[in-house]
């Protein structure tokens, strides 16, 4: 397998609309510049935190053509392709190759829910379709079938599927990939507050969501544990622990699109059925912005 790891701290990036409904592309481009400014390693535009699920298919192109045209080669770029047609995703995936994503994030079949079998020969079709390399995504959680140890692990022997972002919640699930992947295959946490035990467990970094508003402090815990300092990770966990979980008070990405209205970096403007996160919970997310030094 060629190495085509993604490593550290990949940002799944809000989507910045503005008032009248449509992209906010100047917002966008100075969250690219600023995010690579603070030390992101990769960024992932249209995954779940980017409401790709309510972007017109006009939309979903323009806003990885900015991401690949404000990058400029500094990052790699993860594009988010997935959905549970295969032939549209391959469709999707051709298309994203095409404007210059580097990497696929491709998530588990949803409503659906195939077999293994199933999820198996979905990814492996979409990867006989590309070039660049995929990035699965186990997210149990909104997609209601888990891709199993066996299956990722089947299918980290295909050349070009790189890596799993794993939000299964369970740790021993991961670990297993973990210890039994083959040489360069990425695991990478799909859930932010558990990105220190992962990376204690041998892994390879997170897609963030907490990462929008608090890049730096995220890759300097993800750069410390990768080289074994876990002293100095867990302080700057116990910095983030907050808005870890504040940014999950409700379904993602609502807090933190209110979070990243709060920088100043976006207007807090979500697409239906989203709507904004209840003002009782603004004073909890101020609160875990300032402890983590993004608010003073």
């Amino acid at each position: 397998m060629t190495d085509s790891r993604l490593r550290g701290v990949g940002t799944a990036l809000v989507t910045p609309f503005r008032h009248d409904g449509r992209l906010d592309e100047a917002a966008l481009r100075a969250l690219v510049d600023w995010q690579v400014a603070e030390g992101i390693q990769f960024l992932v535009p249209c995954g779940s935190t980017g409401e790709a699920a309510t972007l017109a298919p006009d939309e979903h192109r323009r806003v990885v053509e900015i991401v690949v045209e404000q990058v400029a080669g500094r990052v790699p770029v993860c594009a988010g392709a997935g959905g549970n047609d295969t032939r549209k995703a391959i469709a999707l995936s051709r298309e994203m190759e095409a404007i210059g994503a580097t990497h696929l994030l491709h998530v588990s079949p949803a409503y659906s829910k195939p077999p293994q079998r199933g999820i198996e020969a979905h990814f492996r079709a979409i990867a006989d379709a590309v070039s660049i390399p995929i990035v699965l995504y186990n997210v149990p959680g909104r997609t209601a079938s888990n891709i199993e140890p066996q299956t990722t692990l089947s299918l980290a022997s295909v050349p070009n599927i790189a890596a799993v972002k794993e939000a299964s919640g369970d740790i021993g699930q991961i670990t297993r990939i973990i210890n039994e992947r083959p040489q360069g295959f990425a695991v990478l946490s799909g859930d932010d507050e558990l990105t220190l035990e992962v990376m204690r467990a041998g892994g390879d970094g997170v897609i963030s969501v907490i990462s929008n508003a608090v890049p730096r402090l995220f890759t300097e815990l993800v750069t410390a544990a990768g080289s074994g300092n876990f002293d100095r990770a867990a302080e700057a966990q116990e910095r983030l622990l907050p808005i870890m979980r504040a940014a999950f008070v409700e379904s993602n990405p609502i807090p933190i699109k209110a979070a990243m209205s709060m920088l100043g970096r976006c207007e807090n403007i979500l697409r239906l059925p989203l709507v904004p996160m209840e003002q009782g919970h603004d004073a909890t997310l101020r609160s875990a912005l300032t402890a983590a030094g993004a608010l003073k």
